[in-house]
């Protein structure tokens, strides 16, 4: 439970100094509560102001002017026992930075893993976690654009680069360069499923030029990252190959634009792809697991292919002689260290994408700011589809 602090005032002159402060930030007064001294209720305190001595109950008025509420992590473990649900100071829009009111949060595997299993290190002393977010510029610090205040928008590597406080917070403040217009039609659980996922997508699918006529494999087509890799990879013109685990995952990768879907579990996996293909192989694969899908990736690709990697559960074994053999490339990314370029590039092209109104935005399951906790545990346990989003504002 929220703490709250109580403010006790003894003259009515105090108190009219403390509505005029109250005024002045813009909040209601029908939440101060106003007690007579003799233990009468004085009533609401917008019309009827005594003189009499009374006192002033200002209920975590003036403290939730200037704090938000948040949720920290100060070690790392199980959700449960390390996040903390309580309240800061809001943040404040520094040079080139907005500041978001956020209405949701997204939750993704590296969030959750950087709280569990201390992926960096713990950074800082306190996190804010979760690096997605959607929501509404209500600051604009020098140097940034002020047509920016007001809008919708969507972001990308709050809790990365630098940054301690991410999104699962009612706000966040960072440079303007991680924020990108959210079109009317998108919820901001939607916006929330961008970000990470989408950008990452885009990285991968066009780090090593235009897609149009090849074929791509997606690893692991079902997930968020997948998901939107499928999508970015018919857009651009390719055929389109993915794996999944499930029937289900299968339906799922297909509606995002997948030609073809193979049950990695499957013994004969790369045959299947290999007849797809026609024997002639992959040209590019985007790879949710390089240690894990090594033989298969490697197996299926063509001489001089790219494999392109996001993720990996470890060191892949002989990766050296398996690319070699193939002449092949293999592509490392972490979104937070991409060129500036690859940000403006993915930022253009989903601007566009999003104006089409043809993307699909799968939100996993939504909670509240209060059950943080049970959306990181969400994601831990595997199995969904889309996005975790958390909402600040629920």
């Amino acid at each position: 439970m929220l703490r709250m602090e109580v403010e006790h005032c003894r003259s009515t002159r105090k108190f009219r100094a403390q509505l005029r402060k109250i005024i002045g930030i813009g909040i209601s007064l029908n939440a101060v509560i106003v007690e007579h001294t003799n233990g009468k209720v004085m009533g609401n305190a917008e019309t009827r102001l005594q003189r009499a001595d009374a006192r002033i109950f200002l209920i975590g008025i003036c403290k939730r002017a200037r704090n938000m509420k948040t949720v920290w992590y100060e070690k790392f473990g199980p959700a449960d026992d390390v996040l903390v649900l309580g309240e800061m100071d809001k943040p404040a829009a520094g040079p080139s930075e907005v500041r978001v009111k956020l209405s949701a949060s997204g939750v993704n595997p590296a969030d959750v893993k950087r709280r569990g299993l201390g992926t960096y290190g713990l950074e800082y002393p306190r996190i804010i976690p979760n690096s997605d977010g959607a929501g509404i510029v209500d600051q604009v610090g020098d140097g940034a654009d002020p047509a920016l205040l007001g809008q919708r928008v969507w972001l990308f590597n709050g809790q990365r680069g630098g940054r301690a406080f991410g999104t699962a917070a009612e706000y966040i403040a960072l440079n303007a360069s991680l924020v990108a217009p959210l079109p009317d039609h998108l919820s901001f659980a939607e916006g929330a499923c961008l970000g990470i996922p989408c950008m990452t997508a885009h990285r991968n699918v066009f780090a090593d030029g235009p897609v149009m006529g090849k074929t791509l494999l997606v690893t692991g087509g079902a997930g968020a990252v997948g998901h939107y890799a499928v999508q970015w990879s018919r857009r651009g013109g390719a055929t389109v190959i993915a794996t999944v685990s499930s029937e289900d995952k299968a339906t799922h990768a297909r509606a995002g634009g997948a030609h073809h879907t193979v049950n990695y579990r499957d013994e004969d996996a790369a045959a299947q792809i290999m007849d797809l293909t026609k024997g002639a192989g992959i040209d590019r694969v985007i790879e949710v697991d390089l240690a894990a899908n090594l033989t298969l990736s490697s197996t299926v690709l063509k001489s001089e292919g790219v494999i392109s990697t996001y993720a990996s559960t470890g060191d892949p074994e002989n990766l050296m002689m398996r690319m070699a053999l193939k002449n092949a490339i293999v592509r490392f990314m972490v979104l937070h260290s991409v060129p500036r370029s690859a940000i403006d590039h993915a930022h253009a092209d989903i601007a566009d994408w999003l104006t089409e109104d043809v993307a699909i935005h799968t939100v996993a399951r939504t909670f509240s700011l209060a059950d943080c906790a049970a959306a990181h545990k969400f994601v831990e346990s595997g199995g969904k589809l889309g996005t975790a989003v958390v909402e600040p504002d629920k």
